[in-house]
């Protein structure tokens, strides 16, 4: 092996190439669901304009697309999706993204509508089959420039498009489930101004012989704290996990009594962002698989029933999702920091572990990739923020001496959610070029506990930016990176916080704001439903404190940003419109400030095709080398940067 070559951060040559990142790897979407011996996921592919495909993988004939390439199993609901399709007896039914109808898909068989066409949307489907029907939810959009209103829905399996409305009257509703007998359904639900993690309730209601909901009597939740991911056991006994405490932990409800099965300060649950989550499963009536996360890394575990002693499962994974059980394997979601996410099928009897589809066939030699570390940091009034920082790596290279890199700074989305330590190519990028990265989960991220998360309350723009600008000096005074080349970037929340953090603090000297939001006012004024009322918990009720919301925007504070900005934008966004970007863009422009603006056609909130995920990273590394003066080791198609001398 030859000795490296001395090259200043930034110039490396690295195989880890944009088009790698971009088309080398598919994205799961929940759920994963168990069927006699068949496991189905889905697949969103960049490389088919990020259309999702439903694959079957069975013992005797491996993987297979079930998804017609005519058909996209995605749902609209909520705006996020997830909980697109459900399966039984290989019988599949599915929502599809082009006319958000429910199909029916029998084996070799063609896709049949089972819903006429109109204006409505189909989510988290369960099948009745006592009464041959699905169970789903259904948000109505029927009568357009008005709140679509969300319900519990009955549809006959054979397509007749007749639905019957089994609970409504709340503003959302998720999480429908059938006990086995099929003579209860559970559910959750909440009303705005609360999102799914602040406040929300688990109900239980008797399946009448006409098949309507009665007698339903709330289980838990309310002003106790959230609930979610609730199931019948084989018994018919109903857990589901609390926050109680705190702790997003598991409880069952059994004669009319709620009872705690073990109380731990870890996370057993996930935030409500996308339908079809599921974090445990059953063994049998006695054994509950699980997974739980503490302090961002994931674990597996059984928890017995009769004695409630949890004992935790060695496996090389720190990221764990989407699990399914049976009574002899166990199916989920699992990656590493060398592992990029996969399904994983794992015997409950050998403790012998199966990948059935990789994330990624990209294999990337172990000289190139930066392994991240857990870092804890000091920030405002005492506390403890915590992050994930991956250093420069390349075995080909080596810096100039006593030259500190570009440090990077991600600002994660949601901003109630998490990032994770799990291999990302997309950071991989970076840090094989000559950059480190910081991955922070700032006050309000989950996985840390109800208080942590809570950090954010009232105070979004305030406790995220500092948290970010902390690991940042953080990094700075422990010799980690270069204090002249501090960049931040972030998507969606995390590119608000971005913003935020350019105009509201001088210690960054450039960043990138993917689909970010930049008027807090505007948000509040022009979003989906899910999300019209969650900034009254993270920033304050609107209009009531239309001054907090003014005096945190950006937009309204462009005399203060004086670092170069790049913007990333879909045309097609609900979530963040692109009218959002442009101000920003335009404002910065009559500055004289330097800034770039990239707008993608037809892209929603986030990327799904691959040529714009390339177009947005190769962009992005040519914006930085033009604004730090650095050579690139690769041509990469220039971006128009206004303003720049």
């Amino acid at each position: 092996m030859t000795a490296p070559k001395t090259v200043s951060y930034g110039s490396w040559k690295s195989p880890i190439s944009s088009s790698m990142v971009a088309s080398g790897g598919i994205a799961f979407d929940r759920p994963i669901v168990l069927d006699r011996d068949n496991i189905y996921w889905v697949e969103s592919r960049p490389v088919e304009g990020g259309r999702s495909v439903i694959v079957r993988w069975s013992p005797q004939d491996g993987t297979a697309d079930v998804t017609p390439a005519s058909f996209n199993a995605r749902t609209r609901v909520h705006e996020y999706g997830g909980g697109a399709f459900a399966v039984e007896s290989g019988t599949v039914y599915f929502s599809n993204f082009m006319d958000q109808r429910l199909y029916r898909q029998d084996p070799d068989a063609e896709p049949k509508a089972m819903t006429p066409p109109a204006p409505l949307r189909y989510a988290d489907a369960v099948v009745d089959r006592h009464r041959r029907r699905i169970i789903c939810v259904c948000e109505d959009h029927t009568n357009a420039g008005r709140e679509a209103v969300n319900s519990l829905v009955g549809i006959e399996l054979e397509g007749s498009g007749l639905s019957q409305r089994l609970v409504s009257g709340n503003d959302f509703y998720s999480s429908p489930r059938i006990s086995p007998d099929g003579l209860r359904l559970a559910w959750l639900t909440w009303n705005h101004p609360d999102m799914p993690w602040d406040s929300s309730e688990l109900w239980v209601g008797d399946i009448m012989k006409d098949g309507s909901i009665a007698g339903a009597v709330r289980v838990a939740g309310g002003h106790d704290g959230s609930v979610c991911h609730p199931q019948f056991s084989p018994d018919g006994t109903l857990y589901f996990v609390w926050e109680q405490t705190g702790w997003w932990n598991l409880y069952r409800w059994r004669d009319g009594h709620v009872r705690p099965l073990h109380k731990m300060e870890a996370e057993f649950g996930v935030p409500h962002w996308t339908f079809g989550t599921s974090t445990y499963g059953f063994e049998s009536s006695d054994r509950i698989i699980c997974t739980y996360t503490r302090e961002g890394r994931s674990f597996l575990a059984s928890l017995d029933t009769m004695s409630l002693k949890l004992q935790t499962i060695d496996l090389p994974y720190t990221f764990i999702d989407s699990l399914q059980v049976s009574s002899e394997h166990a199916v989920f979601l699992a990656g590493s920091t060398v592992d990029a996410p996969a399904v994983v099928r794992y015997d409950l009897r050998s403790g012998d572990t199966q990948v059935l589809r990789r994330s990624t066939d990209v294999e990337i030699d172990a000289g190139y990739l930066s392994s991240p570390r857990a870092i804890e940091f000091p920030t405002e009034h005492g506390l403890t923020a915590h992050a994930f920082f991956y250093p420069p790596k390349n075995r080909d290279f080596r810096a100039t001496p006593g030259e500190m890199p570009p440090l990077i700074v991600i600002s994660h989305g949601g901003p109630t959610s998490a990032t994770l330590s799990t291999l990302n190519p997309g950071i991989q990028y970076w840090t094989s070029r000559g950059f480190a990265v910081a991955d922070v989960n700032y006050g309000g991220s989950t996985g840390y506990g109800r208080d942590y998360r809570k950090r954010l309350e009232g105070r979004w723009g305030i406790v995220d930016v500092d948290d970010c600008m902390n690991c940042a000096r953080y990094l700075v005074d422990s010799g980690e990176a270069d204090a002249e080349r501090l960049i931040i970037r972030g998507g969606s929340a995390g590119g608000y916080t971005t913003l935020a953090a350019l105009a509201f603090r001088d210690i960054f000297k450039a960043g990138a704001s993917y689909y970010g939001v930049s008027d807090l006012e505007a948000l509040a004024k022009d979003t989906h439903k899910f999300e019209s009322r969650y900034l009254d918990s993270i920033v304050g009720p609107y209009p009531a404190r239309r001054d907090i919301y003014l005096e945190r925007s950006p937009i309204n504070s462009v005399q203060r940003l004086s670092c170069p900005v790049i913007f990333f934008q879909g045309s097609e966004d609900r979530v963040v419109p692109s009218d959002q970007a442009e101000k920003m863009v335009n404002a910065l422009r009559d500055k004289g400030v330097p800034v770039a603006y990239i707008l993608f056609d037809g892209e929603q909130h986030g990327f799904r095709k691959a040529e714009n995920t390339k177009r947005a990273l190769d962009a992005e590394l040519y914006f930085y080398s033009r604004i730090f003066g650095f050579e690139l080791a690769d041509s990469v198609e220039p971006v128009p940067i206004e303003n720049l001398k």
